[in-house]
């Protein structure tokens, strides 16, 4: 499912600079033509490309396709805007002011004020990212929402007091979630402005009536983001080696229990069944690039013997090492 997602992303960017997050504005029935939210600048490690939609006074949304491994961004810092964030496909790792940190995976969303974010940067761990960003302007709403959310009572002004005042808040992929984002990724383009018109009033009603609680994740301090980000670049440089946690906790002065928990936040799934998946996958492009044998394959990517080396590719790819190289070859 992760190469099928990368391979769509890296052909929709193909044709993108490098180091640039390229925005495309879109027309909107009846928005207005300029941002709401100021100067916005954007560098990356990769390429990108962001939709940008005026919905209303004060509001835009953003379809964001992401591929790299990292992005920074500079706005005007402003405690009134409203952002949020939700992650489609990929993950996402945000530091933001105040060195914290948050985590998304496929489903989840956060928010904050345009305060936090102002100086930040994200982080792909898995090499891509796909999602929708909403800001909304809840100083310049205040006297001009739209008229559903005026008549349903929607009060901007304590939407601020919840979700700019404080720390982030993340919601967990979920019922509600899928419910007001989803659909948009399946509209026609030509239909996705109108879609966000109607989203972004559905989003600010469901959360005049949020009230955060059990469904936040935890948030961790950038050091020891960073600190499993070195982790990670040790198992995965050179995958003949092999660490056990208590190893790993060892060298890098951290508890195995915050090792295993933070590693989890950050890439998505316990150390073990990652590394599973990544030694195969590199297996996978090693059978598809060279002429080597399985026997050798197996030794690259860190299995003793090809028996083991077999099992542990038929339990993630469904086939063995043979007769995935032999399809692949038919294919192409």
């Amino acid at each position: 499912m992760k190469q099928q997602e990368i391979l769509r992303i890296e052909q929709r960017l193909r044709d993108r600079p490098e180091g640039i997050l390229t925005t495309e504005f879109q027309p909107c029935p009846g928005s207005e033509a300029q941002r709401p939210a100021g100067l916005f600048s954007a560098r990356i490690r990769g390429r990108g490309l962001a939709e940008v939609y005026p919905l209303f006074p004060g509001m835009e949304g953003a379809f964001v396709t992401l591929l790299g491994s990292q992005a920074e961004f500079s706005h005007e810092a402003s405690p009134a805007v409203l952002e949020i964030f939700y992650c489609r496909t990929g993950r996402v790792g945000w530091n933001m002011r105040g060195g914290t940190s948050v985590y998304l995976g496929a489903g989840d969303a956060v928010l904050h004020s345009a305060a936090r974010c102002a100086d930040s940067a994200m982080v792909f761990p898995l090499g891509y990212a796909e999602g929708v960003s909403v800001s909304v302007d809840l100083s310049r709403s205040a006297s001009d929402l739209p008229e559903p959310l005026r008549l349903a009572g929607v009060d901007p002004r304590s939407l601020q007091a919840r979700f700019c005042a404080a720390d982030p808040v993340i919601l967990s992929a979920g019922v509600e979630t899928d419910r007001i984002f989803a659909p948009l990724f399946a509209a026609r383009p030509d239909l996705r402005g109108p879609y966000l018109q109607i989203k972004v009033q559905e989003l600010l009603l469901y959360l005049s009536e949020f009230r955060p609680g059990r469904q936040e994740k935890a948030q961790y301090a950038s050091g020891q983001t960073e600190q499993i980000r070195q982790i990670h670049q040790l198992l995965t440089g050179d995958l003949s080696r092999r660490f056990t946690i208590e190893e790993l906790s060892r060298r890098y002065l951290i508890n195995t229990s915050t090792l295993k928990e933070v590693f989890k936040a950050v890439y998505g799934q316990p150390i073990a069944t990652y590394m599973k998946e990544y030694r195969i996958h590199q297996a996978m492009k090693l059978l598809q690039e060279t002429d080597d044998s399985i026997a050798k394959i197996a030794a690259r990517v860190g299995y003793e013997t090809q028996g083991k080396f077999s099992q542990a590719f038929k339990d993630v790819a469904r086939v063995l090492p043979t007769e995935y190289r032999k399809a692949y070859r038919q294919k192409n």
